[in-house]
């Protein structure tokens, strides 16, 4: 039994084979987010890296299937949509959602053409979108996507004509253009609120525009005003760039699995930080532990370490401190034994080895060179969900 509401996200768009884009980035946004993605797939797409090859478009009806299957039984807090198929999808899908008893937050990402330019909507298919734009609450277009929707250059003066004509607000992203910099406008119908940030350089962003509109959706789930829920979804694609895994030879797909300590509900506990008083020695003891170093400040007497999942942990260096060793660091090994094993051969000195505790975890037991206590253990599913956990009323 769950101790919290998980927001429900009925997401309609296509298949996209190489993982990157559509559906599959919808599912890994929605879920590294906290949230549970329910389908209706439109289309099935055989697409990599370098483009998409062959595109079947899922009939309408077993589209409006998959929808009335979830709604039935789960419902849904907001709906996104991406890529739709065919003219005749989008009508029919807006019309049975125009037809929800309670309004919804919809999120509509105006889906036209691939990273790898393929054409993914017809004209007749983009004609229709006005319909979807009609139901929706944002809708996120790219500046090429802006142009062919509204047929103007200027994209402020086509976003407010969407705006006036659909009575939904607009994200007009900036990512197309050109610079070092990277403007996103967010359009409502009183109000415009606007983000900068510096470009992320890297050929892995296939997927960005489906990412942004469900993680916009998430956070509309969660009840987030718009432009809140904006803004932390500008934050997870931002970093999801950032962790780009580096697949395919052409636009490959965004790190999504690695992004979920940096954004969601709060509190987060995903930083510790030890003091100490030998600077070398204690960057070298963490090193050694496994600890990956990202910052290295010796002047300023601090380091910081990235530990597997993104939680991050660093050293301060103050010669006149007392330490006094009140807590402890726990980093969790599935290989505890032989890891424990190998740091000892190696001359790491331990209080004591692996040991079975009555609280269900075993430990292994060590001090950093300034006499910081630190446990290597592993727990497993005690470490949640213990057998005495209190459980929610």
């Amino acid at each position: 039994m769950t101790e919290h509401r998980i927001p429900k996200i009925l997401i309609i768009a296509g298949s996209d084979s190489g993982g990157g884009a559509g559906i599959q980035a919808d599912i890994k946004t929605v879920t590294m987010l906290g949230g549970h993605a329910l389908t209706a797939i439109t289309a099935v797409t055989a697409q990599n890296s370098l483009g998409v090859e062959a595109v079947h478009p899922v009939p309408a009806e077993i589209v409006l299937a998959q929808i009335d299957s979830v709604l039935s039984d789960f419902g849904a807090d907001a709906i996104k949509i991406g890529m739709i198929g065919s003219a005749f999808t989008a009508r029919v899908v807006a019309d049975r959602l125009s037809r929800l008893e309670r309004k919804i937050p919809l999120v509509f990402d105006p889906v036209m053409i691939a990273s790898s330019g393929a054409a993914l909507a017809d004209d007749a298919t983009i004609e229709a979108f006005g319909e979807l734009m009609d139901l929706a609450t944002v809708t996120t277009p790219n500046l090429p996507e802006l142009v062919r929707l509204t047929g103007k250059e200027d994209p402020v003066e086509g976003a407010l004509g969407l705006v006036s004509a659909h009575r939904c607000a607009v994200l007009v992203k900036g990512g197309h253009d050109e610079g070092e910099a990277v403007a996103d406008a967010l359009i409502e119908e009183d109000n415009l609120t606007s983000w900068q940030g510096t470009r992320i350089e890297t050929p892995h962003s296939h997927g960005t525009g489906c990412t942004l509109a469900s993680a916009i959706a998430v956070g509309l789930a969660e009840g987030k005003r718009l432009p809140d829920a904006v803004a932390a979804a500008r934050q997870f694609v931002r970093l999801a760039l950032l962790e780009a895994p580096g697949l395919g030879e052409g636009a490959g797909p965004m790190g999504h699995g690695r992004v979920r300590l940096d954004v969601g509900g709060a509190p987060r506990l995903n930083q510790v930080t030890v003091t100490g008083k030998d600077y070398a020695a204690q960057v070298a003891f963490y090193r050694k532990l496994g600890l990956h170093q990202i910052v290295d400040s010796p002047v300023n007497g601090y380091a910081r370490f990235e530990a597997w999942g993104g939680v991050t942990f660093s050293v301060q260096i103050d010669p006149d401190e007392e330490i006094a060793p009140t807590s402890a660091v726990y980093f969790e090994c599935d290989d505890l034994d032989s890891r424990v094993e190998a740091l000892a051969r190696s001359g790491m000195v331990f209080e004591h080895g692996p040991r079975d505790q009555p609280w269900l975890w075993r430990e292994a037991r060590l001090r950093d060179p300034a006499g910081n206590i630190v446990f290597l253990y592993r727990a497993g599913e005690a470490r949640r969900f213990p057998p005495w956990r209190i459980q929610p009323n």
